[in-house]
């Protein structure tokens, strides 16, 4: 299984948040996804 992070957009408009097949956080604004999507690559 891959780490790697990716934001997806959903189809009612917010985005999630995976790392390999398991899901971190749903429901997000993109800036709200882009802001978690930088803040746990920095780490």
């Amino acid at each position: 299984m891959s780490d790697t992070i990716r934001v997806r957009p959903t189809q009612d408009g917010t985005y999630t948040i995976y790392r390999g097949s398991i899901v971190l956080m749903s429901g997000l604004t993109r800036l709200q996804a882009e802001q978690y999507e930088a803040a746990i690559t920095r780490q």
